[in-house]
């Protein structure tokens, strides 16, 4: 319970120690010259861009361009619009962060409904439980076992503009509350409240080919809204604002076995923290992170106080397989990688669907690589549910 204390507290207060740190280490005493120093991209409520379903996090957390379904709301609402049923409903419940405690939980809902042959709409719910915590005071008297807990509620609404594009614009409510309300050593807090907006674009056209074929592009803007507080002495933090771009090709082998190939790029459209100079208090280089919303997704592009070669840094990817045999059962597999210098998160996925009439069930698996082997995300399992109407 310690550790999750700690990790609450660090989650409320990280912008604002990042705000005033004084980092000489980025800082070649030598040359003058930044250095590439671990300066990850902080944000607020970071449950928003966590995959929430089974089958894309069996695929690497691929997902703006992947073949829709009724978790298509979070990756790209504007798969909708190409659902061949009309309704449709999806769960999925992840255990997290199993290897530092037992009783965090991720759960997601989400589901469609086709108005029309152009219109069709969507929901979702995202909820994140952080169990039960040990609350004490500063002369470490107990003050209550309470239950952290955040959630994201979404509406979209996707329009398909021709038989191969669509568009749709998705509103978000978030409700963060992980302290309950107790002081975080002299500060008061409260539960946080955001609104946001994904834009979503998604283009898809069968291939001539000897074997039918499919490619796909997609593009999604997505947590875009209001700062986010957990305290009124406190600066607010940024929403995980992300750019997502991504393409699909599907090939079907023959009449039982078809296979697709997925890649997403992902940024955050959030300040990148500047070097200090640990004498004068001054941005040594980078830019102020202290701007508007608005003003933060145009400079994330070109703030990052190592320049160009550590904006790329900040593109993380994601590449996934799907195989189906007879669109019964399917297999999948696939990678995510991170810069180092940027969270660091390196991981394989697998997993495996099945699907009986109007009934299917995902589950994947994550394996952590690269440098984090010790990684919490290790090991993670997800299952799914989903029904087609």
């Amino acid at each position: 319970m310690k550790k999750i204390f700690l990790a609450v507290t660090i989650l409320i207060l990280g912008n604002s120690l990042f705000a005033q740190r004084l980092d000489n280490d980025n800082i070649d005493q030598l040359s003058g010259k930044v250095t590439d120093g671990a300066r990850i991209v902080s944000t607020g409520v970071p449950l928003l861009i966590i995959a929430p379903d089974a089958r894309s996090g069996a695929m690497g957390d691929v997902g703006v361009a992947s073949k829709p379904d009724a978790n298509s709301l979070h990756w790209n609402a504007a798969k909708l619009a190409f659902m061949q049923n009309q309704t449709g409903v999806s769960f999925t419940y992840s255990p997290w962060l199993r290897e530092l405690v037992s009783d965090i939980e991720l759960l997601y809902l989400g589901g469609y409904y086709k108005v029309n042959e152009r219109s069709t709409l969507g929901a979702s719910l995202t909820y994140f439980s952080l169990g039960s915590i040990d609350f004490f005071d500063n002369e470490g008297m107990a003050t209550g076992t309470y239950k952290p807990n955040e959630f994201a509620m979404d509406l979209a609404y996707t329009m398909k503009l021709n038989e191969n594009f669509a568009i749709s614009l998705t509103g978000r409510y978030i409700r963060s509350d992980l302290t309950q309300g107790q002081n975080v050593g002299t500060t008061s807090t409260h539960a946080a409240n955001a609104g946001a907006a994904d834009l979503g674009l998604y283009y898809q056209k069968a291939i001539k080919a000897v074997r039918p074929s499919e490619y796909a592009l997609g593009l999604q803007i997505s947590n875009l809204g209001s700062k986010i507080s957990y305290s009124d002495n406190m600066d607010s933090e940024f929403l995980p604002a992300n750019l997502r771009l991504g393409g699909r090709y599907t090939t079907q082998l023959d009449q039982f076995n078809e296979i697709s190939i997925m890649m997403d790029f992902n940024k955050l459209l959030v300040p990148t923290p500047p070097v200090y100079d640990d004498e004068t208090g001054q941005i040594f280089a980078g830019m102020d992170p202290n701007v508007g919303v608005f003003q933060g997704a145009i400079q994330s592009f070109y703030d990052a106080p190592n320049g160009f070669k550590e904006e790329i840094q900040e593109i993380s990817l994601s590449v996934g397989a799907e195989y189906w045999y007879n669109k019964v059962l399917a297999l999948r597999a696939g990678y995510f990688y991170e810069a180092k210098n940027k969270g660091a998160r390196q991981y394989l996925t697998l997993g495996a669907g099945i699907k009986y009439n109007v009934m299917g069930l995902d589950i994947s698996y994550l394996i952590a690589t690269g440098q984090l082997n010790n990684n919490p995300l290790k090991n993670t399992l997800r299952v799914g549910l989903n029904f087609d109407l």
